[in-house]
């Protein structure tokens, strides 16, 4: 049986799994959160920032999002 990979960054295709909305929704989202975290536009946001932004737990969501 093959590892599960987890990823450090969030993506706006795990997002919308997560939220159920549209990829417009989810290209907002993150960029709502880079501004909220004065991060720079080539920077990325790890799924535990966006967990922290959005109020979710860590583990729900890397079940969710893991490829």
């Amino acid at each position: 049986m093959k590892p599960r990979i987890t990823r450090l960054c969030i993506y706006p295709k795990d997002i919308q799994r997560v939220t159920g909305r549209s990829e417009r929704y989810s290209r907002e989202m993150l960029s709502k959160i880079k501004k909220a975290l004065n991060k720079q536009e080539h920077q990325m946001v790890s799924v535990e920032e966006f967990c922290t932004y959005i109020g979710l737990p860590y583990e729900s969501v890397k079940e969710m999002i893991t490829d």
